[in-house]
């Protein structure tokens, strides 16, 4: 049995762009037309593994350089006569479609090159290649964390999950979850309700949704959150995609929260993949009565935190949080040479007065307390944006959250 323990996330850093969030949001984060080719033909190979992604990732600075080398260094890299075929002559229908999703509004290509690919998600070993994304791309880039559970949810378990998704959007953080029915739909429809930003991993390609009934809340997600899959377009519901979107869900979040689960549940799936790839897992103790309480409670057994609160969520994740949004403002909005150095040591915040989006939220926010979608109409940013950097504000001290979503700012 798996045993659930603490441990450190420490994001890698990379200097393939300097873009920031609104930034991306402004300019397509789809590669130039030739780079979006040769990256859909490597998504587009049959059982192009993360072994053989990485092979190519040792030989070349960048996956797409396949282009330019011959079979036998294809070879070296572990591709087998069948995959290099597949990349010389790629499916032009299949390749055709996806690039004409892609040609959709705000539609993009997050590749493994690309700053705002999820940064904790890189450092799993099975990352995909490239993202499909529809919405905002920079909320890719937040602070996450995922709440999964039953299709078939009892009216506490959807309670809880309505709960917990407001609490943590208002405290700052990102809902990612799956999607489904049950557990998943009501996070994403309580993160939107509290004026969060919520990201949707599917288990499909992105120019359908399922389940059907979702197709309105998708719609929301991707106004002010993300829908991401690694399936490209034209990819039904198959079983086998519905593990591999959950090791996204994972990969990409802080910590993993189980609200309710059978034993049999795809949501211990997600936990137990959280767990291997270092996150943390949360679950919800439930009555003994309730089968689908049962899965949580193997994972408590097994050493998963027992939480009744969100706030016990944000108390363990805040740290974590913290420093994954420090490291990803450096990796977006690197500081110049210049800066006055020591301000990290004396505990000060470098960004607060330097930083012209961070003083604009403030402004935004005010002394009075201040609904958080008055905060985006006030300071014109993204939602993933104030979500990331309110929560950057909450724990340097300048500002304060309250009741109803509603943020001031500290004198």
């Amino acid at each position: 049995m798996p045993s659930y323990s603490r441990a450190a996330v420490t994001p890698s850093r990379s200097t393939t762009s300097s873009r920031t969030p609104t930034e991306a949001s402004d300019r397509r984060a789809v590669p130039a037309p030739e780079q979006a080719r040769e990256w859909l033909s490597l998504v587009l190979v049959d059982g192009l593994g993360p072994k053989r992604i990485a092979g190519l990732e040792e030989r070349f600075a960048s996956p797409i350089e396949w282009h330019g080398a011959d079979d036998r260094t294809l070879r070296n890299c572990g591709l087998s006569d069948r995959h290099i075929e597949q990349l010389r002559r790629p499916d032009e229908e299949r390749l055709a479609r996806c690039l004409e999703w892609l040609s959709g509004e705000r539609r993009w290509l997050i590749t493994r090159d690309d700053a705002l690919y999820p940064p904790l998600l890189k450092r799993i070993p099975d990352a995909p290649v490239a993202l499909f994304v529809a919405g905002e791309p920079d909320t890719l880039v937040a602070p996450q964390i995922a709440i999964v559970g039953s299709r078939n949810a009892t009216s506490g378990g959807l309670d809880h999950a309505r709960s917990f998704a407001k609490t943590l959007a208002r405290a700052g953080f990102v809902i990612t979850s799956g999607l489904a029915e049950g557990v998943d739909g009501m996070a994403h429809a309580g993160c939107l309700d509290a004026g969060g930003a919520t990201i949707a991993v599917a288990g499909t390609g992105l120019d359908q949704v399922y389940p059907a009934r979702h197709r309105d809340l998708a719609g929301r997600i991707a106004r002010s959150g993300a829908l991401v899959s690694q399936f490209p377009p034209g990819i039904g519901p198959l079983k086998g995609n519905f593990p591999a979107r959950n090791r996204i869900i994972s990969g990409m979040s802080l910590g993993v929260l189980v609200v309710e689960a059978g034993i049999k549940s795809g949501s211990l799936i997600t936990a137990r993949l959280a767990n291997e790839q270092g996150r943390e897992v949360f679950a919800i103790p439930g009555s003994v009565h309730n089968p689908l309480s049962r899965g949580c409670h193997r994972l408590i057994r097994d050493g998963a935190r027992l939480v009744e609160t969100a706030g016990e969520v944000v108390e363990d994740l805040a740290p974590l949080a913290r420093e994954l949004a420090g490291e990803i403002e450096n990796l977006l909005e690197p500081r110049p040479t210049g800066s006055p150095a020591g301000l990290e040591e004396s505990g000060e915040s470098p960004h607060m007065e330097s930083d012209p989006e961070y003083e604009q939220l403030l402004q935004a926010v005010g002394f009075d307390p201040t609904p958080f979608d008055r905060i985006i109409e006030r300071s014109q940013l993204t939602p993933a944006a104030v979500s990331s950097m309110l929560l950057m504000l909450e724990l340097d001290g300048k500002v304060s959250a309250h009741a109803g979503g509603r943020y001031s700012r500290n004198a």
